[in-house]
């Protein structure tokens, strides 16, 4: 009889293992194909909790719920307190949580435990940067001495690098990194961004040109590009990238107003007058040099009149503006075909603005004007 209850008891007991490793296999399918709340319920299920914490952290975290993930990831770290890989996921998530002294303290036990692994050094040392303690910087040099080819890391050292305007390093670090990762479109950025600070423009427009062939496409991009091709005299492709950079926010006035004024380099004064009126229409500021260029380009159609009343809306803005002052006596000039009108315009502006730079033309106009209207009178 007591055979008969031992064998009954081994096979039960082989029929309960058998189950809960059904039951494991059910739930990391479930797991596997995204069913997440399904499989967390069939892991609770399993007697021996202390086998399926990270499981469960892992599914908890894909769901989204990051307090039940980092519960679970606890319980597991401390079943399993030698166990790495457990804990370098345990420690990331509670960066990501912003806990951030206890994934510190986590991350410095794992570079302690494995001092040459370079990832423990990088995800410290972006612990570090939340935190604002400088030496951060160390960690990310760790990873890359310890790993030449470590793409985040290297792009830590030369952001940091190009922030500084240390440009010959920074530009060594991103050389590193892309003769590993040709395509890396963070170091191109930086190397594009190195030759911009340095007004190195013809070659900057390279690199960025190079983050569009990749698919790379930002508004960021464009506005540089756009910079960079003005700044080489190549307006055409400088209105192209202007007004892409125009398309991913219509109501950015900046962008409007430089496009309006890459319509003036090119003469197309219709297609100026239209941005800049949009970016008029937004800025929330003083506008007096806005207005006052709007005006030259309206003058360049012969809209005289136009360009007096937005040039009375520059003074406007600002009364003490003696630029937006002598283009409107100019604008006058040539709007009125009554002299003494004209002379009126400039006399008034010499008035008001007797130490201006301006006055020196306005005292050769009125000198012509009056000269004009002797010879008339006689």
């Amino acid at each position: 009889m007591p055979k008969v209850l031992n064998l009954c008891s081994v096979m039960l007991l082989t029929w309960s293992f058998q189950a809960q490793d059904v039951s494991l296999k059910l739930a990391d399918s479930l797991y596997a194909h995204g069913n997440y709340a399904q499989a967390i319920t069939v892991f609770k299920s399993f007697e021996q909790q202390e086998h399926v914490y990270e499981k469960l952290a892992k599914a908890y975290m894909a769901l989204g719920n990051y307090d039940e993930a980092l519960k679970n990831y606890k319980s597991a770290s401390q079943t399993f307190p030698e166990d790495a890989l457990l804990k370098y996921d345990y420690a990331k998530l509670l960066a990501r949580n912003k806990k951030l002294k206890a994934a510190e303290d986590l991350f410095n036990a794992l570079v302690y435990l494995d001092y040459k692994n370079p990832n423990y050094h990088y995800e410290l040392g972006l612990v570090l940067e939340q935190q604002g303690d400088s030496t951060a910087m160390n960690r990310f040099q760790s990873a890359f001495q310890l790993d030449s080819t470590h793409q985040k890391a290297i792009h830590k050292i030369a952001k940091q690098l190009l922030i500084k305007r240390n440009h010959e390093k920074s530009l060594y670090y991103i050389d590193v990194g892309l003769a590993s990762y040709a395509n890396n479109p963070e170091l191109i950025s930086l190397k594009a961004l190195n030759f911009y600070w340095q007004q190195e423009y013809k070659i900057a427009i390279q690199w960025f040109e190079k983050l569009l062939a990749l698919g790379e496409n930002s508004q960021f991009i464009h506005e540089k590009l756009s910079f960079c091709y003005a700044e080489n005299l190549h307006y055409e492709n400088a209105i192209l990238h202007a007004k892409q950079a125009v398309n991913f926010d219509v109501k950015n006035a900046t962008n409007l107003y430089i496009l309006g004024q890459l319509y003036e380099k090119v003469n197309d004064f219709a297609a100026a007058e239209k941005w800049l009126t949009e970016a008029l229409l937004l800025l929330d500021q003083p506008l007096n040099v806005e207005y006052t260029t709007l005006a030259t380009v309206l003058n360049q159609q012969k809209k005289y009149k136009e360009a007096i009343a937005v040039l009375q809306k520059a003074i406007l803005e600002d009364p003490k503006d003696d630029r937006a002052n002598f283009f409107l006596a100019r604008t006058k000039d040539q709007y009125f075909a009554d002299r003494d009108a004209k002379i009126k315009a400039y006399e008034v502006f010499r008035e008001r603005f007797p130490k201006s730079v301006f006055v020196h033309f306005a005292d050769s106009r009125l000198r012509e004007l009056r000269e004009e209207k002797f010879m008339n009178s006689e």
